[in-house]
């Protein structure tokens, strides 16, 4: 028990000396001068952060007119000056077909299928996701497009459209196969 005794005071003794080694104030007076030259400076000036302007909103008023980014549509016209005498109308009496409400634009030739007697179909898909099967006769576009032949990479379809003075005037249009898939 004696032991333990001396060699807690032992410990005690170690424990004093070495915190008493830590308080002393010499070594470090080259910290401290350091340290006083560095407070005792001018501190520096952030400069302001700049002004932004305000975002102003920019409406674009040319959405009705054609894109740059496509090429201009060729239109043959065969005009002369006098008023042309042309029966070339569309039929506005009749029930107007799904690919009807889109422009030819967003319809794209995806594929072909053969039917029954060497018919031929056209597989056109929408910009809303959708497949459709058309023929020769069928209608598509709103341009009045009727289609008057497919074959395997291309459908042929004539559209209707104004002349500019008053009447109607027939335009090849067609369709390609889509190979990028």
């Amino acid at each position: 028990m004696a032991r333990q005794h001396a060699g807690k005071a032992w410990l005690s003794v170690c424990m004093a000396s070495l915190l008493a080694a830590c308080a002393q104030d010499s070594g470090f007076s080259d910290i401290d001068r350091f340290m006083d030259e560095t407070r005792a400076k001018p501190r520096g000036y952030v400069e302001p952060l700049p002004e932004f302007k305000a975002y102003e909103a920019f409406s674009y008023s040319a959405a009705d007119r054609r894109s740059p980014f496509e090429p201009p549509m060729e239109v043959q016209l065969t005009m002369v000056d006098q008023q042309p005498q042309s029966d070339v109308e569309p039929d506005l009496d009749r029930p107007k077909e799904v690919l009807e409400n889109f422009d030819l634009k967003e319809l794209k030739m995806v594929g072909t299928l053969s039917g029954s007697g060497d018919r031929l179909f056209a597989l056109i898909a929408d910009s809303e996701g959708g497949v459709h099967r058309v023929s020769t006769g069928n209608h598509m576009g709103q341009n009045y497009g009727r289609i008057i032949g497919v074959n395997e990479n291309r459908l042929e379809l004539i559209e209707i459209v104004p002349n500019g003075r008053g009447g109607w005037v027939e335009r090849p249009r067609s369709l390609s196969l889509d190979d990028e898939g």
